[in-house]
């Protein structure tokens, strides 16, 4: 048996086919016996701007803020009042900001210019084949034929 079951439709998009089995379940049938394979992998990468050595420092800096004032807020919990804790937090905050900015910076410097942008990256499928356990094929793809003629 292939990798999933049988194939009882075809779909050229992913929310296609998880509306197809989404009406599987609507009309009660067993979904636990349907699997949703992508085939025809491909990855798409979205450049989404300049990486320049200040948004590399901004960027680490931030990350080192968040870090340190968790840090400064656990630390914060042993303080014996008001202002000690504060003390703890601002301190947390501006170290993690400070290394923060420091890491940044030399990650940037280590790639020496090879990849000076950002971007995301996902991975599509070309098509998403409903598959589904051999006892239950004929009724599922007989539901999906009526999925298909509602539009």
């Amino acid at each position: 048996m292939p990798l999933g079951g049988v194939q009882v439709g075809s779909y050229d998009s992913y929310e296609r086919a998880q509306a197809a089995v989404d009406y599987l379940s609507d009309e009660k049938f067993p979904v636990e016996n349907v699997t949703i394979i992508g085939t025809d992998l491909r990855m798409i990468e979205t450049v989404t701007g300049r990486l320049t050595t200040g948004r590399a420092v901004a960027a680490g800096a931030a990350g080192g803020a968040w870090w340190g004032l968790f840090v400064g807020l656990l630390l914060g919990i042993f303080s014996s009042n008001g202002s000690a804790w504060i003390g703890a937090v601002l301190s947390g905050l501006l170290i993690g900001l400070l290394f923060g900015a420091l890491f940044g910076w030399m990650g940037y410097a280590a790639t020496r210019g090879r990849r000076d942008f950002t971007s995301t990256s996902k991975i599509t499928a070309g098509r998403y084949d409903i598959m589904c356990a051999p006892a239950h094929a004929e009724e599922a793809r007989a539901q999906l034929a009526r999925f298909s003629l509602r539009g």
